[in-house]
């Protein structure tokens, strides 16, 4: 059974058919290969960060918003 850290290692390996006539060992991939898809996975990561700030910011918006307008609520009335 493979651990995690294999498994991990695993996705990044290219499949069979990619290196067809190639002449690379099967299950190797370049460092420049390897940078590059770690690079793509930083970036969709950075972004999807950035998202969630996006929405965390908003739904703290709207609760601030929300016990503001109950404490004027309560001052007023």
């Amino acid at each position: 059974m493979l651990n995690s850290l294999e498994r991990a290692v695993a996705r990044f390996r290219p499949k069979e058919s990619e290196h067809a006539g190639t002449g690379d060992a099967p299950g190797r991939i370049s460092a420049a290969a390897f940078r590059a898809v770690v690079n793509q996975r930083l970036q969709n990561l950075e972004r999807d960060v950035g998202e969630l700030k996006g929405r965390l910011n908003g739904l703290i918006f709207v609760v601030m918003g929300a016990v503001i307008a109950q404490l004027v609520l309560r001052l007023v009335g």
